[in-house]
């Protein structure tokens, strides 16, 4: 009897692992020639670029500047580290060989031209949304670029999660393949917005927790997560900014880079701003702002103005110049107030009053503690701002003195924990 049912369970083994492997096996398809630029019209290739830029293509496949797309950028995960492919068209690096067919199963499948599985830092889970039109641009571009050779340094996942084949098993738990499907209860602007963030834009793969395998955490969808050691924050209503997302302030920051009500773009979203939605039309990212602002529940174009100038306010009301300054309070009014000092009916339109700061609403220091350590460059943030880093003027104690300072008084939020360590660990 034992030996039959070890025989069984064997037998059955064998039989899922074999209908695990016709599930999981892809075929390859044929090479071509790398297609002529010419086989593309200037319009195709021109609404391929706005696309790419939707998509941050450039700054996760460009390590050297002079080779843009040529692949090479390092992406650290839990499970070792992957690095960006070369998807320019040359023949033997790139995507050259790559047909219409084989980019679009790629980007709707998750699946190259040899069969393979991709890893899902290629938001794939994203692009499958595109339309037919959308991806056929995007590839008119992509084999309209300079061919560069160039070969990416190998992956260094740690074992099993370097196997491509379970990629299979993966996708069944947390993959749904298929085109995105028009809200018939919200308007054209909402349904522009939601394509482009949850497709070619994939906002969800920075502004959601992952789960522990590596899945985009759908019941905590837009909560906010820390990726490349940026905070990115929470989009929905959870976001404890004083100033609500209004539409106006939503295209403001994503047009230019800032928002008197909310502050700077940087890190990534530096990137995002400055680099990839450079090319997108007006109308794109007014759909966006549509969008966002619906989802985070901003109740009217007032709301900014109107609580901006209450949590100002709340803040000047309870400082008391007669009183004996502490270290952070110190810091703040000698290197910080000359700036950030706000009339609250009037907010400066370059440097937000610290009490409209997303960063210092946020449930992590990590923003504010690089940007206080590092400062603003004149790429990131709005056109022609700046702030001066402070890594050299001031020590870790003070530092973070100066950001408790700011928690305690600018929010009603609760103090950071082991701020001078998460201070001492940022240091450049």
């Amino acid at each position: 009897m034992f030996k039959k049912i070890v025989g069984g369970l064997v037998a059955l083994g064998i039989l899922v692992l074999a209908i695990f492997l016709i599930i999981a096996w892809e075929s390859s398809i044929d090479p071509i020639t790398p297609p002529n630029p010419d086989a593309f019209s200037e319009e195709q290739i021109k609404r391929g670029e706005v696309l790419a830029g939707l998509g941050n293509c450039e700054t996760c496949h460009t390590t050297d500047p002079t080779k843009p797309l040529a692949g090479g950028r390092a992406m650290p995960t839990p499970f070792g580290t992957l690095y960006s492919t070369n998807i320019t068209p040359d023949p033997n690096t790139g995507i050259g060989q790559w047909s219409e067919a084989t980019f679009t199963r790629a980007m709707r499948e998750g699946v190259t031209r040899s069969g393979s599985h991709l890893f899902p830092a290629f938001p794939y889970t994203h692009f499958t949304k595109l339309s037919d039109d959308d991806i056929s641009d995007l590839y008119a571009y992509m084999m309209s670029q300079p061919a560069i050779q160039a070969e990416p340094p190998e992956n260094t996942l740690e074992f099993p999660f370097n196997i491509r084949l379970l990629l299979a098993g993966w996708k069944l738990l947390f993959f749904d393949e298929g085109r995105y499907e028009t809200d018939t209860s919200k308007s054209e602007a909402w349904n522009r917005g939601a394509y482009i963030a949850e497709g070619a834009g994939h906002c969800s793969a920075c502004h959601t927790p992952r789960n522990a395998l590596g899945a985009e955490d759908a019941g905590k969808a837009w909560d906010g997560a820390i990726i490349n050691n940026w905070y990115a924050p929470a989009l929905n209503a959870s976001n404890r900014t004083p100033a609500g997302w209004t539409e106006t302030e939503a295209y403001e920051y994503l047009r230019n880079g800032g928002s008197p009500f909310h502050g700077v773009a940087v890190g990534s979203m530096a990137d995002v701003v400055h680099d990839g939605l450079k090319q997108a039309p007006d109308s794109d990212l007014r759909a966006l702002s549509v969008w966002l602002s619906d989802l985070a529940q901003a109740s009217g174009e007032q709301q900014a103005g109107d609580s901006s100038a209450s949590a100002i306010r709340t803040v000047h009301n309870t400082q008391n110049p007669s009183a004996t300054m502490g270290e952070g309070e110190r810091l703040f009014t000698y290197a910080c107030a000359a700036c950030h000092y706000n009339e609250p009916d009037n907010p400066n339109t370059l440097r937000p009053d610290m009490a409209l700061n997303s960063a210092i609403s946020a449930p992590t220091p990590i923003n504010l503690i690089r940007v206080t350590l590092n400062g603003v460059s004149l790429k990131e943030g709005l056109p022609e701002a700046m702030m001066p880093g402070f890594s050299q003027a001031l020590n870790d104690r003070q530092v973070a003195s100066l950001l408790a300072y700011l928690r305690a008084t600018h929010t009603d939020q609760p103090a950071w924990a082991n701020l001078e360590q998460q201070v001492r660990d940022q240091r450049p």
